[in-house]
């Protein structure tokens, strides 16, 4: 169950920061379950936020929400192409990027996206924003959304049992569809297992397995934010490099761990960064000032996942 446990906690992580996250494991564990639960536990759209939002719907001809203040949640198939994502048309209208702006962008067997596709996202996930270009003219919409992803580890899904038939060529396709620039750019990668079956008939004779509300947890996530608010006026996931070096001091015993942590991971400077991040999400969640160690620790916890796998 620490896979499990771990993804929930990945989850409010995600929530607290608006931080990008990333599901890995096989079929059957609950990925787009988890997913589907986040804009349940973000706080409500502020009014300034509701009416971005509105507008962007009301450009792309969607018409007025039935809920003008719940965080949009778009979940493209994965064989939509790149004009869908990103919008386009000889009037140009908003696509699924823009429509996700301050919600939630869900993509759902991310490597099945074809790699063009799966590109687009780079510019908007580091600038908000989209561009769409045409002859006449170019017309830019918002487009700050947070992405939250799903992946088997190989095309069958059930790597490394004696169901899974792949090969390792297969498997070595499967996987590189996804750029290292877009994974170096999603701050939480997550291993989901699977639940033995013992695990599930404990589950469901015990009656203390259901955990947290949503609304116990939409009131952390809240809580965590206000400090964020209050401290550096934005949610942790928009914080620059030079504001987080403010917010994130590191004493020598973090320092190391960092440099560490660097080597072994091979982290790229932005992946320092969004580590840093992350860290102090942990931070405001357990209402601490600064983060401590253990705070890093963790956070270093959800950079690995992918990569390690990629490598085997």
């Amino acid at each position: 169950m620490i896979g499990q446990h771990h993804a929930k906690r990945a989850l409010e992580l995600a929530a607290t920061g608006d931080h990008h996250l990333l599901f890995y494991g096989p079929p059957g564990t609950g990925k787009t379950m988890l997913a589907s639960r986040l804009p349940e536990i973000l706080p409500p759209l502020t009014n300034s936020e509701a009416l971005q939002v509105a507008a962007v719907h009301s450009v792309a001809g969607k018409g007025l929400r039935t809920n003008i203040y719940s965080r949009p949640f778009q979940s493209p198939h994965h064989s939509a192409l790149a004009a869908a994502l990103v919008g386009g048309g000889s009037t140009p209208r908003p696509g699924e990027i823009s429509l996700a702006h301050c919600g939630v962008l869900f993509l759902d067997e991310l490597p099945e996206f074809s790699r063009s596709v799966l590109e687009v996202l780079r510019e908007p996930l580091e600038s908000g924003e989209i561009m769409i270009s045409r002859v006449a003219a170019q017309t830019r919409y918002p487009a700050n959304f947070q992405l939250i992803a799903a992946m088997n580890p190989c095309p069958c899904g059930y790597l490394g049992t004696q169901r899974c038939l792949c090969t390792p060529d297969q498997i070595g396709r499967y996987r590189n569809k996804i750029s290292g620039p877009l994974i170096d750019r999603i701050d939480l990668q997550v291993q989901v297992t699977a639940i033995e079956n013992h695990q599930l008939l404990n589950q469901q004779a015990s009656k203390h397995q259901a955990g947290d509300s949503n609304h116990q947890i939409q009131q952390r996530v809240g809580s965590a934010r206000k400090r964020q608010i209050d401290r550096q006026g934005k949610i942790n996931a928009q914080l620059s490099s030079l504001e987080l070096r403010q917010v994130c001091p590191l004493d020598s015993e973090q320092h190391q761990l960092m440099d560490r942590a660097i080597d072994r991971f091979a982290l790229s400077t932005r992946g320092f960064y969004r580590v840093l991040r992350v860290a102090r999400s942990i931070a405001d969640l357990a209402g601490r000032e600064k983060p401590d160690l253990a705070h890093y620790q963790e956070a270093l916890s959800y950079r690995p996942t992918v990569a390690a796998q990629q490598k085997l």
